[in-house]
């Protein structure tokens, strides 16, 4: 809503994160001046090794929109890889540390009885040194099915061999406890973590790298990444600011300075992100310029370079990052913040041309134009505020006033009083068409909104007023004036 405030905007969008999974995540880092990219395009699941079980939400729609865009589910839910959050990992490494292992699938909790009768079976009759294959065992299984050997049967070692299998051997008591200061032992507590980590692992790098994030109407982006990788949501939105602004000192949002570049360039209006990387690269704006960024998809990644893949995390990482560069360069150019361009400039160079948007996150149509994750939020200038008066047409709601102003123009619509409803609209043409056609309107009276004077507050403040007065007005008169001696 155009009534939403970042706060306001932040708490909503807090309820969603917390609902939903992150299905996979793109990554896109160029290297030397001619930007040869890798782009990374990773599956994630939520981990289940040893851990409260996670729920998330699905939704019909996106489901129908990842499938439409040849988004594999295999792979997510087989292959996934695990992450959490680090009030996750505490929970993890608490029960890691007191070995009070908890197995929380059910298809794990199948698979392991399997293996754990088999062993019973085998070890009654095995003498010392004697070994078995254990197979078709996935990642997690293989961790899980050691530590609860280990931990029922004190003359069982445990090794992983690769391919889903573990060997299972029977040993002394002597030879058992030198196998566990092994410093070779895959099955260290410290070892475990880190895979149960996962992709965290990697998010941890990116945060001590420091380097420039960069997104495109990444606000959503941002909170998932909290959420999942950092910590849970704070309800403090101020505090969710600083949180981001210190994981990622500078954030560079495209979408923000697309929207830059149309108030000040002959720039297409398209916001859509594989839209502006290809009016970026089209030879229309950009003509054979020498000092244009030379940007070329390193061999392992040449996919992206054969075939458009959008909405895949590792494509539309390349178009951000990609587009960055090229924007950043097109805004040089184009409002001219110096004399000449370098034939062959240096990222540090690029970044201080968009200086004046670092750290500003596009905000959809709310109270403000843009999220300021290091300083405060720049104020939207929005058309007048209108306020509707109903007469005449009792149990109206918000609803039904935005369906009867729809067909005329789009506006927000906010429940002001009894009898009275606020519009706005980001379109000041849109004010001044329902001000015009609704004039003489049986039922409903529109007007600009003025705080002194429709203000439910301001209102009930003058009638208190009113009534202090009046009373004190009556005590004067029925008490007569005092007498003076």
């Amino acid at each position: 809503s155009l009534f939403d405030s970042p706060m306001e905007r932040y708490l909503k969008a807090r309820q969603s994160v917390q609902c939903f999974t992150v299905t996979q995540l793109g990554n896109y880092f160029p290297f030397n001046c001619r930007y040869v990219v890798h782009s990374y395009n990773f599956y994630l699941f939520p981990t289940t090794l040893g851990v409260t079980d996670v729920e998330f939400t699905l939704s019909a729609s996106s489901i129908q929109f990842l499938s439409h865009y040849g988004f594999d589910f295999n792979k997510f839910l087989k292959d996934g890889i695990p992450y959490m959050n680090e009030e996750q990992e505490k929970i993890f490494s608490q029960h890691l540390l007191a070995g009070s292992w908890k197995v929380s699938s059910d298809l794990d909790r199948d698979v392991l009885k399997k293996a754990i009768d088999e062993v019973t079976c085998w070890i009654a009759a095995a003498e010392e040194d004697d070994t078995m294959v254990l197979q078709d065992l996935s990642g997690y299984q293989m961790i899980e099915l050691q530590l609860v050997l280990r931990q029922a049967l004190q003359n069982v070692w445990t090794q992983p061999l690769g391919d889903k299998k573990v060997m299972v051997k029977k040993v002394s008591l002597q030879h058992r406890r030198l196998l566990e200061n092994s410093p070779y032992d895959c099955c260290q507590k410290e070892l475990i973590l880190l895979s149960a980590r996962g992709f965290t692992n990697l998010f941890q790098t990116l945060v001590k790298a420091k380097k420039p994030l960069v997104g495109h109407n990444m606000l959503m982006d941002l909170m998932h990444l909290h959420n999942k990788f950092y910590k849970p949501l704070p309800e403090s939105y101020e505090e969710f600011k600083r949180n981001i602004h210190n994981l990622f000192p500078v954030l560079i949002d495209t979408k923000i300075v697309t929207k830059s570049i149309w108030k000040k360039c002959p720039f297409p209006r398209v916001s859509n992100l594989l839209e502006v990387y290809e009016v970026l690269c089209s030879s229309n704006l950009n003509p054979t310029d020498p000092a244009s960024p030379v940007i070329t998809l390193a061999s392992d990644c040449s996919r992206y370079a054969e075939k458009k893949s959008p909405h895949e995390a590792g494509y539309d990482a390349f178009l951000c990052g990609s587009g960055k560069m090229l924007l950043k360069h097109f805004f040089k150019v184009c409002v001219g913040t110096c004399d000449a361009v370098e034939a062959d400039p240096s990222f540090s160079q690029y970044l201080t041309v968009l200086a004046e948007y670092l750290n500003k996150v596009n905000f959809i149509r709310g109270s403000v134009s843009s999220i300021n994750f290091s300083g405060e939020d720049a104020s939207c200038q929005h058309p007048p505020l209108l306020v509707v008066h109903v007469q005449g047409w009792p149990g109206l709601n918000e609803r039904q006033i935005y369906q009867e102003f729809k067909a005329l123009c789009r506006f927000d619509v906010k429940w002001l009083s009894k009898n009275q409803f606020l519009l706005l609209s980001n379109k000041f043409k849109d004010v001044r068409r329902v001000l015009r056609d609704y004039k003489d309107h049986p039922h409903l009276r529109v007007s600009v909104y003025r705080h002194w004077k429709h203000s439910p507050s301001v209102n009930c403040l003058l009638q208190v007023s009113g009534i202090v007065a009046l009373w004190s007005l009556l005590a004067f008169v029925l008490g007569g004036a005092p007498c003076s001696s």
